[in-house]
Parts: structure tokens; C-alpha cells; sequence
């Protein structure tokens, strides 16, 4: 497979949710980076749908953005949800941006 990321991804202990859905709603994201992340979800968004998350950082602040579909794929049954989800941030702002860039940091 092709690599072509332009950001270094982890896997840090950051949850998201679409803006608006109970508290009870958020997951985990996976491979986070300052370009964007990979999410789980139960019902599919549509490559190309643009949504609004909210990121729950580990010192329990927040950041909202707007984020953009890239690919959906499904999970085989047994995963931790039915759909396997890339998005990329088309809009954060530059404070949240530098809170998300502490968090990835290496220890």
C-alpha cells in the first residue's frame, strides 16, 4: 500500500463525537495527527460529507473542528464498530491546532 500521509500519525488518547450527539456517543479516535484522524462509527458518513467534531483532549478540555470524509470501510463483524472511518481537519483553529500538537508529541 501506497503511504501517502503527509503527517506522522499516533495513537494518542484523544475521543471524539459529531457535535451535538450525547456525551455517551464518543469513541476513541485512532491515528491521530495534525492532518486528521481514523474514527469508528456505526453508521456511515459518506466520503466527501464534511461534519463537525469535537475532539476530547487527555487534560479533559475540548476541541470542535470541521473535518472532511476521505474513506469509509467496513468492519468485519466482532470489531469495535460496523464502519472504519478516515477523515482529514479542513477547519481548526490555530490555539486548538497547537493543543492537538501537544498531545501528539512524544514523551
Amino acid at each position: 500500500m501506497d503511504d501517502r500521509r503527509k503527517f506522522h500519525r499516533v495513537n494518542a488518547p484523544v475521543f471524539c463525537r459529531p457535535l451535538g450527539q450525547p456525551l455517551f456517543g464518543r469513541r476513541k479516535a485512532v491515528d491521530v495527527s495534525l492532518g486528521g484522524l481514523r474514527v469508528y462509527a456505526d453508521d456511515p458518513p459518506m466520503p466527501g460529507d464534511r461534519l463537525e467534531l469535537e475532539l476530547f483532549l487527555p487534560d479533559q478540555s475540548e476541541v470542535v473542528c470541521t473535518v472532511e470524509v476521505v474513506w469509509v470501510d467496513g468492519l468485519p463483524e466482532g470489531s469495535p464498530a460496523r464502519y472504519d472511518v478516515g477523515v482529514k481537519f479542513v477547519s481548526i483553529s490555530p490555539a486548538d491546532r497547537e493543543r492537538l500538537s501537544a498531545v501528539l508529541k512524544p514523551e
